[in-house]
């Protein structure tokens, strides 16, 4: 296992924690960068694994079997990536969950409404990376959409569906931070299908934001049993 550490050159103790608690053979940057996806790239550049996934600061893994169960789907060397659920839950209180992000089965037609992996929850192959590139600057909060895009859609690399849990993530991503900010995200969306010559349905763009209401009820339903699966 390899552990790359990209820091934006923080100001805070947040290096002081990073040199005390890090691997002894984790590789650490920290340095000036353009924003979340310039340091993935930084990231996915420095990767020597054959697969390689990536953990925003302040998310987790919901359990210490994550990585031993992406481990198991990579066995089949025909999967190029896999992507599980992702578990919204409040920045101050990491145990009340707040959305439920279910992945549900590959169908390739679901972009057409709106529909994306949880990238967080998004593990790939490093040739795959090689092949077709990493995060695209120019596309902002919706560089993972892009990419999500680029690689199952258009390139058609293969992926399946770990049906779990696999990452905790805090609220208040900046897509989501306000009204302003959701709509320009969704015309980032757009843009996405535009740079890699696709074009969406009619309704793609306005399904995307609709697509999480889904997210809420679901998470009302089974928050419950939720709490138990992640207790164990």
């Amino acid at each position: 296992m390899e552990h790359i550490i990209i820091d934006g050159s923080s100001t805070d103790e947040t290096m002081s924690i990073i040199n005390r608690e890090a691997l002894p053979a984790s590789k650490i940057v920290s340095e000036p960068d353009r924003g979340i996806y310039d340091a993935m790239n930084k990231g996915l550049t420095l990767a020597t694994g054959d697969v390689v996934g990536t953990l925003n600061a302040d998310d987790f893994y919901c359990h210490d079997k994550v990585l031993s169960r992406v481990a198991e789907v990579f066995k089949d060397p025909e999967v190029e990536s896999c992507y599980g659920d992702l578990v919204c839950v409040d920045r101050e209180t990491a145990g009340r969950v707040v959305r439920y992000w279910r992945g549900g089965p590959f169908d390739i037609k679901r972009f057409y409404w709106g529909w994306m992996p949880p990238h967080p929850t998004f593990f790939v192959r490093r040739s795959v990376y090689e092949r077709f590139g990493g995060f695209r600057l120019d596309l902002g909060s919706a560089a993972d959409y892009e990419l999500t895009l680029r690689l199952l859609f258009k390139h058609r690399v293969s992926t399946r569906y770990l049906p779990e849990p696999l990452v905790m993530m805090r609220v208040g991503g900046v897509s989501n931070a306000s009204l302003s900010n959701r709509v320009r995200a969704n015309r980032l969306c757009k843009k996405a299908w535009k740079v890699n010559a696709m074009k969406p349905k009619p309704w793609t763009i306005i399904a995307m934001p609709l697509s999480k209401i889904g997210q809420f009820f679901f998470n009302n339903v089974i928050s419950p049993q939720l709490s138990w699966t992640l207790k164990r």
